[in-house]
């Protein structure tokens, strides 16, 4: 038997009329199950339990506006404190860290339209989840740009000139190409990343992002570590990516950045939605092709909350 198989439960009942602490212990888990499922040898297959769509959407909802506030805050005041490219991105990374610590074992710990897309093509996420989970996320994500936004002192952006408003501080949050990258800011104009640039590093950085999530949420790996090499990768990810397009990865951040942004943010977020899903596209069919077997699972289940992610078969319950 694998180490991957659970051991079966003792079939030495004890005798009739004398119920033993495991009879009782399989009993109240059976009872606490929906789903029930006779096997024609006449095993009673119990089926893992989830939460419910509602919790699972709420949880992302919350981890999507911790990522955002957090890596968005950051970001925002870096201009005036000096926090850099690296402090952002750690930002980002920690942010990730701890909201899958928290929401991992509810939602799967998305966060990213990306990753939920990804988790579907690779077998790991129901398809009919990954529309209400995109919705949450994007929730959660706007929620946290506008609390940003209008917590910005309004003399504030008046320090990057007389012509600065509150809209032009936030967007520098804000991710674009071509004269609107990060480059192209920070050399005033005389250099930039264009279009296609962006948009293989956006699809590139996307992809490892979403296959280390899918490689590190694998059932053959201790999912304590998940989180770290989660947020630890978007860190390194977000330090490559951020010079180029000021570092997505993310189409829920990208979102709730554009719309209190300058005009031209919502004008290039089409990059910032195609370049991702398709870099998660790639990860996921990767991973599928790859993978010694699929399972429509969320990424994060602890066995310690739930049945074990295979079905667990017990034997039927005696009188």
């Amino acid at each position: 038997m694998s180490k991957d198989t659970p051991d079966p439960i003792p079939t030495d009942a004890p005798p009739h009329g004398t119920p033993s602490s495991a009879a009782s212990t399989v009993a109240s888990t059976a009872a606490s199950y929906d789903a029930e499922e006779l096997h024609p040898g006449g095993d009673l297959v119990l089926e893992p339990l989830r939460p419910s769509l509602a919790v699972r959407l709420g949880a992302e909802a919350v981890g999507s506006y911790l990522l955002v506030f957090v890596g968005l805050g950051v970001a925002l005041y870096s201009v005036l404190f000096g926090t850099g490219v690296l402090g952002v991105a750690l930002a980002f990374g920690l942010a990730l860290l701890g909201g899958a610590v928290a929401f991992g074992h509810i939602s799967g710990g998305h966060f990213n339209p990306a990753v939920t897309i990804g988790a579907a093509i690779a077998g790991r996420t129901p398809w009919r989840d990954v529309l209400p989970y995109w919705l949450a996320q994007l929730v959660g994500a706007v929620l946290a740009a506008a609390t940003l936004y209008l917590t910005i002192p309004a003399t504030l952006p008046s320090l990057l000139g007389p012509e600065s408003t509150v809209r032009t501080f936030f967007t520098g949050t804000a991710n674009g190409f071509g004269e609107n990258s990060q480059l192209a800011r920070v050399s005033q104009g005389e250099h930039a990343f264009d279009l296609v640039p962006a948009l293989v590093v956006e699809i590139v950085a996307t992809a490892l992002l979403v296959g280390v999530v899918l490689a590190a949420t694998s059932r053959h790996v201790h999912h304590a570590l998940a989180p770290i090499a989660m947020g630890l990768t978007y860190t390194v990810l977000l330090l490559v990516a951020g010079p180029v397009t000021n570092g997505g990865l993310n189409p829920a951040r990208s979102t709730g950045a554009a719309l209190f942004s300058e005009s031209w943010a919502l004008g290039q977020l089409w990059l910032f939605w195609l370049a991702p899903v398709v870099g998660a596209a790639l990860a996921g069919l990767a991973n599928r092709a790859f993978a010694t077997e699929t399972i429509e699972d969320n990424l994060l289940e602890e066995d310690d909350l739930l049945v074990e992610e295979e079905d667990v078969a017990v034997d039927r319950l005696r009188d």
